[in-house]
């Protein structure tokens, strides 16, 4: 006669027990986010990385264009040339404004530099999917290379910015170094905003096929190719609507560069307390993008 062993079922473990387990044996949660002040430090100890990766970026951007890297200022200032005869011959935005093209090519450039590195920003997760899959790294990394990558360029346009102050009779001033710290605050908020945007067109990629929509709207309202300064002057707006124009982050920073490179930008055409609404913008969204970005790193490149 066959004897039947009966083995009772198996219960699992309680969780708590299996998070002991795992906590004695120092395990830890594959791809977990890391606290904030850990994040902060692994960026940090990636800093060469993030550069690196910014420069090849920008050398490799152009590599297949027989004028290769003269792209990067001819870019620029093509569009400076389009926005010239549009806006300033055939709409006669430069009326009333001295220095017209300095005026404009300074703001097309400046305003170049947040655009790009937001829509640089929107595709960081979901166009580097491999890269993201691969290594093991912070992936913050991403969206501040390419608004560095960004920067780089922007410097480069930058000395053909100086030619044509120069060519137009803008004499080199002191107030020139006022541009260092307009930057790094212009830096500050486009990476803020651009990580913002990198956690949103991770999850919905088709958010990065609208973003060029946003931004010319954004664009036509930031001061580019005409004067917030002339058109708020002839006092037929309403109070909220010269208070948005005049606070708009982009044109905040379009203007601190305008009256620090061109010396007939007097003070009196920058906006109230612009220092302060500069450093706000840039802390608002530096911080801010930054923490929100990391609230959602564990679950990026994951399907």
């Amino acid at each position: 006669m066959s004897q039947v062993l009966h083995t009772p079922p198996s219960t699992p473990a309680p969780a708590g027990d299996l998070a002991a387990l795992a906590a004695r044996h120092g395990l830890s949660v594959s791809g977990a986010r890391p606290t904030l002040r850990e994040y902060v430090s692994q960026l940090w100890a990636r800093r060469h990385f993030i550069t690196a990766f910014a420069t090849a970026k920008l050398t490799a951007q152009y590599s297949q264009a027989k004028l290769g890297q003269l792209w990067q200022v001819m870019n620029p200032l093509l569009n400076a040339a389009v926005y010239y005869f549009i806006f300033g011959v055939l709409l006669g935005t430069k009326h009333g404004v001295p220095d017209y093209i300095p005026f404009l090519v300074t703001g097309v450039f400046i305003w170049t530099f947040t655009q790009s590195s937001i829509l640089a920003g929107t595709r960081a997760i979901s166009g580097n999917l491999g890269l993201v899959r691969a290594l093991h790294f912070p992936r913050a990394a991403l969206p501040i290379s390419f608004c560095l990558q960004q920067l780089q360029q922007l410097l480069f346009s930058m000395a053909a910015l100086i030619v044509i102050l120069l060519c137009f009779g803008v004499p080199v001033a002191a107030s020139w170094l006022l541009a260092v710290p307009a930057l790094v605050l212009q830096f500050t908020f486009n990476a803020g905003v651009s990580m913002i945007m990198a956690r949103m067109g991770a999850k919905t990629p088709d958010i990065a096929q609208l973003m060029p929509f946003i931004l010319r709207t954004w664009m036509y309202v930031s001061g580019v190719m005409w004067s917030i300064d002339k058109l708020t002057a002839k006092d037929h707006l309403p109070h909220l609507v010269t208070i948005a124009l005049e606070s708009n982050p982009a044109a905040v920073y379009i203007d601190l560069m305008r009256y620090a490179l061109i010396d007939s930008f007097h003070a009196h055409q920058l906006p109230p307390h612009v220092w302060a609404a500069a450093t706000g913008w840039a802390l608002i969204a530096g911080v801010g993008g930054f923490i929100y970005f990391w609230k959602a790193e564990e679950t990026y490149g994951r399907g």
